[in-house]
């Protein structure tokens, strides 16, 4: 039986249309998701969405909305975006559902059993927008005075009876965790924030509320939900079955990794590993904190008029082209910025002009002077062997090393420094010219060049699924040997030897154009 991986996407709270940044959240976990299978992995992949909360309920009231059906409509519109992108989720989770809700109480009982929960008085300040509470000593000036909190967000003074966890219990161990376990907090910047809070001292956290109805009532007590925090963290386990501890849970539980945005990683990293030492349940391997996505260097906010529904990106540029631009460009743990521009300028120069172009002179020359038969190798030279070399060693070695590492820029690097050295022969060699001087070097050379993309298209999957697809079957080869455990061999080679014949090239990427009189906005 396969090794199984399981890996998860933040849960998306869905008071607004997804943004930019639940896209590019997306975008590379599926790639990640996608090369685990590439490596011959059984994968499951959760997402979804996180409808409770205060937050939920003032947005809905707001619209003359019942809470559930905004939450219904909300929601549709991130599974939309999934599907839109490409996004290969084995479970999209909703935490309204009622499975979910007998997950989250599953836990919570086994944190009240563990002696974890008490019922007292909270009085602090809390953020709606960020249903979140913060010490006194957390929060910062805003103009004219006002309390901010540190993700600059307003805080209001809540006072009400509410369940408590012990979240000051687990700080040795939680300590014990990030030392024995350096990888358990990535990149190093996020696990540095986590260490600081945590080593500041904790307390115990309010997990509760009674002030709305909007949530999972907890267990024995009807009058309380449970703190959007608990559920929504529960939806990775329900995502796979929990409570029932059979079946997918036990084969697919801890998680392998949590990607999530660095705004978050206190609740994943923190709240969430404490919630689990309590219910005894094994933690997850990885928590990965991403960076945020900027426009033109700017933070994306309604007031300035640079929010882009990353629907209509996908519209303008293509899915295929918005994948590859995010992952190329943005080095998966920092910060990064997009434009029109940028994604026009990258996408031509890399897929358009270098990939693209170098498909369609192959398959154009093989179809031309090799009747659209698959040309054999017919003795090697030096740079034959020095290009399968370089290729095999990309494809084979640094890209699956840099995706374990969730380096999917590196990645794409290395990927493109083999796609250049594929430009450099094809123009060195010249097969259309060798096609009067010596025909079966022109076979050789176009042969060659068939099985280096071959093999680029095979490890280029995880970002360009459709196009990479396409391109794997308009070259005939079959999915059976679709993965990178048949990638360093020559299984392209014995095709030459069968009757499939390739059709008129059609171009992969077409260029990009910006739109001038807009300005080069989408």
């Amino acid at each position: 039986m396969s090794e199984p991986f399981y890996i998860t996407t933040a849960i998306a709270y869905p008071n607004g249309k997804p943004h930019i940044g639940h896209a590019y959240e997306a975008i590379a976990t599926d790639a990640i998701a996608r090369f685990q299978r590439l490596q011959g992995r059984d994968v499951r992949f959760v997402t979804g969405t996180d409808e409770h909360g205060l937050k939920m309920v003032q947005t809905a009231r707001a619209a003359g909305r019942e809470t559930l059906e905004f939450a219904d409509e909300m929601s549709s519109y991130f599974r939309d975006m999934c599907d839109k992108l490409n996004i290969s989720y084995t479970a999209f989770m909703r935490t309204s559902e009622e499975r979910h809700h007998q997950a989250s109480q599953a836990l919570w009982t086994a944190m009240q059993e563990r002696g974890d929960l008490y019922l007292d008085r909270y009085e602090g300040w809390y953020s709606v927008r960020d249903e979140a509470f913060y010490d006194e000593s957390e929060l910062v000036e805003g103009e004219g005075g006002v309390k901010l909190s540190p993700q600059g967000t307003p805080v209001e003074w809540t006072v009400e009876e509410t369940w408590f966890f012990r979240l000051s219990r687990y700080q040795d161990a939680l300590l014990e965790l990030y030392a024995q376990n350096p990888e358990f907090i990535q990149p190093e910047s996020r696990r540095n924030e986590v260490l600081r809070f945590v080593e500041g001292g904790l307390r115990d956290l309010s997990v509760s509320r009674t002030s709305f109805d909007w949530g999972v009532k907890v267990p024995g007590s009807p009058d309380h939900v449970m703190y959007v925090w608990v559920d929504a963290l529960t939806t990775y386990m329900s995502g796979i079955g929990y409570p029932d501890t059979s079946g997918d849970f036990a084969r697919f539980w801890p998680a392998d990794v949590h990607i999530i945005g660095k705004d978050i990683v206190r609740f994943h990293a923190v709240y969430w590993p404490a919630f689990l030492m309590s219910a005894g349940l094994p933690l997850p391997k990885r928590v990965f904190g991403h960076g945020f996505l900027l426009s033109r260097g700017e933070k994306m906010s309604k007031s300035l008029g640079n929010v882009v529904d990353p629907m209509e990106l996908a519209d303008l540029f293509g899915v295929d082209a918005l994948r590859y631009f995010f992952l190329r460009e943005v080095s998966f743990g920092q910060d990064g910025s997009y434009s029109a521009e940028a994604i026009v300028t990258r996408v031509n120069a890399d897929l358009a002009n270098s990939f693209g172009n170098l498909a369609q002179r192959t398959l154009s020359l093989i179809f031309k002077n090799c009747d659209a038969y698959l040309p054999a190798i017919r003795g090697h030279a030096d740079e034959d062997a020095a290009l399968f070399q370089l290729v095999g060693s990309v494809v084979a070695t640094e890209i699956p090393a840099h995706f374990e590492n969730l380096a999917m820029s590196q990645a794409l690097e290395s990927w493109m420094k083999a796609v250049f050295a594929c430009n450099a022969y094809i123009d060195a060699q010249a097969p259309w010219a060798l096609k009067k001087t010596d025909p079966e070097r022109m076979e050789t050379v176009l042969a060659t060049l068939f099985i280096c993309i071959a093999q680029l298209a095979m490890a280029a999957l995880p970002i360009i699924p459709e196009a990479a697809t396409k391109l794997l079957d308009q070259m005939g080869v079959p999915e059976s040997v679709r993965n990178f455990a048949q990638i360093g061999s020559h299984w392209y080679s014995p095709l030459a030897e069968s009757d499939f014949r390739i059709e008129q090239p059609k171009g992969l990427f077409p260029r990009l154009e910006l739109d001038l009189e807009s300005g080069g906005n989408p």
